[in-house]
């Protein structure tokens, strides 16, 4: 433990470091929140990627979710039994089931398929998005989004680059993954506009655990006392960033930060090569640049859309 004047020390520092955040525009601190979200999350699948090399999936999705369910603990236990009342089980099961999905499939994506192939992947969730929300949320898509959303997929198809072999396993899963975790966001986005947060959190934290846990004690692998250490992290970093993507949107506007997301393709290569010696093959380039394109052009047309509205209803972009 630092002694107390290092302490006080400590403390100043990062109250005056908070103090010129702060200061900055909105957009600024929500783009370092979101750079620095990519960054946790890159690490995460960095670790899991190392971890998943003697031990199972499962296993490591059940004490992550542990590790994350001490840390937001306290929220949770604040908010019983009343966090626990929902009108709505169905939903709560249809998102803890498809979160379950999502994490079993990428994670072992990642584990078989270099960095930046799974990261590229994984953003087509945008394209799935965009089906889902017309298929269970009845929303309206014109030509344009559409167009955007058959890029994508196109840039899926590039990387997964189906022949005579058929397509990868493993990049078939980063596929699924991507699909489950659109239908993650999708219910998401229909219960957060009748539930709690507290109430949607618990729901995840709590069911995804018990569905890893009977998978995980079937094929459990001991973990040593250095893969235990690498485990709590990958808790952390994982709520790490999750929490900066909830500042970065909290702090800035969507439309001006979301497409920062993408610096994860950059840090996966980075780290990718460094770590694992990996380099992406020339088709992941290039089904990134249209998956990542089409997203882009999703987002700049919502935006687009948004101002319209806005406008034709009197209301500025920035406020009423």
């Amino acid at each position: 433990m630092l002694p107390s004047p290092a302490r006080s020390r400590l403390a100043e520092r990062y109250a005056a470091a908070g103090a010129r955040l702060s200061r900055l525009p909105g957009n600024v601190r929500g783009a370092l929140w979101m750079l620095l979200a990519g960054l946790f999350l890159t690490v995460m699948v960095t670790l899991i990627k190392l971890l998943g090399q003697r031990l199972p999936v499962a296993e490591i999705v059940l004490l992550r979710q542990i590790v994350m369910g001490a840390i937001i603990a306290p929220t949770i236990l604040r908010g019983l039994p009343g966090s626990l009342a929902t009108r709505f089980p169905h939903l709560h099961a249809v998102r803890v089931i498809c979160a379950a999905v999502a994490m079993l499939a990428g994670f072992t994506a990642v584990v078989h398929l270099p960095l930046a192939d799974a990261t590229a992947i994984a953003f087509s969730k945008t394209f799935f998005i965009t089906i889902f929300a017309i298929l269970f949320l009845g929303e309206t898509v014109g030509r344009h989004r559409w167009s955007a959303t058959l890029i994508g997929f196109l840039g899926v198809i590039v990387i997964l680059r189906p022949g005579t072999a058929g397509i990868d396993l493993y990049a078939g899963l980063a596929v699924v993954s991507a699909a489950a975790a659109a239908v993650v966001m999708t219910v998401i986005r229909k219960l957060s506009q009748q539930e709690r947060p507290v109430t949607i959190l618990t729901y995840q934290v709590v069911f995804v655990g018990l569905i890893m846990l009977p998978i995980a004690l079937y094929a459990w692998v001991p973990p040593t006392l250095s893969e235990l250490g690498i485990l709590v992290v990958v808790g952390i970093v994982s709520w790490a960033g999750q929490m900066c993507n909830i500042r970065a949107f909290r702090a800035g506007e969507a439309s001006a930060i979301a497409a920062l997301d993408y610096v994860r393709l950059l840090y996966a290569t980075l780290i990718g090569f460094l770590v694992f010696g990996d380099l992406p093959a020339l088709a992941t380039y290039a089904g990134a640049a249209l998956i990542i394109a089409g997203s882009l052009y999703t987002m700049w047309r919502e935006t687009v859309l948004g101002r319209e509205v806005a406008s034709r209803d009197g209301i500025r972009p920035d406020g009423p």
